[in-house]
């Protein structure tokens, strides 16, 4: 039996400023450091063989700080843009508020939360899917088979694709469940890689 541990990464600087960010790579705040030590905090029952994270520094930095509060700063660890954020394209950057006085609240809310209809220029949760379930299956399923314990860094959609296949979620569902920052998520899963329990740590 394996386990896996997924979580979000910790406030960064445009959470803040609410602020679109997608694929730029911005740091973390003084209160994401804090949540990512205090996922650290929950994870120190569990022992972890292997660690992956986004190739983004927010995602990074969150999964460092996380380690090492849980006295596990050495894991073997890879980083790979499969396990990016949305890719928001023309929106990157842009003030939420401001987008929505712009575009119209009911426009924003269909590029922010339907399943495949993609903001302008960049990708729908859809295309997240796309990218970032191969990369689970291929790289990380067969270590999990192997009973390595695994624990995963990354964005709000780029989970929500992983959450939607791991639970047999549909599009609907997927999309009103809520990701809080750096709330460390345990599957514990069968030789089969079923989801025997899923729990918010």
């Amino acid at each position: 039996m394996a386990t896996l541990i997924i979580f979000r990464h910790g406030q960064s600087v445009w959470n803040l400023e609410n602020k679109f960010t997608g694929w730029v790579d911005v740091e973390l705040t003084e209160k994401g450091m804090q949540e990512a030590k205090n996922a650290g905090e929950k994870l120190k029952p569990f022992h972890f063989d292997l660690a992956y994270a986004s190739d983004l520094k927010r995602a990074q930095n969150t999964l460092k700080l996380a380690l090492e509060v849980a006295g596990q700063p050495n894991i073997s660890t890879t980083f790979d843009k499969a396990l990016n954020e949305r890719m928001y394209g023309d929106l990157q950057g842009l003030d939420k508020t401001e987008t929505a006085k712009k575009f119209g609240e009911d426009q924003v809310k269909i590029w922010r939360r339907s399943f495949d209809i993609a903001p302008p220029n960049g990708e729908s949760l859809k295309d997240t899917a796309a990218r970032v379930i191969p990369y689970f299956k291929l790289e990380i399923e067969p270590k999990l088979k192997e009973g390595k314990n695994i624990v995963i860094a990354a964005h709000g959609n780029s989970l929500r694709a992983l959450i939607m296949y791991l639970e047999n979620m549909t599009p609907d569902e997927i999309l009103e469940f809520e990701i809080g920052t750096a709330v460390p998520r345990h599957y514990e899963l069968d030789n089969n890689l079923k989801v025997l329990k899923a729990e918010n740590l």
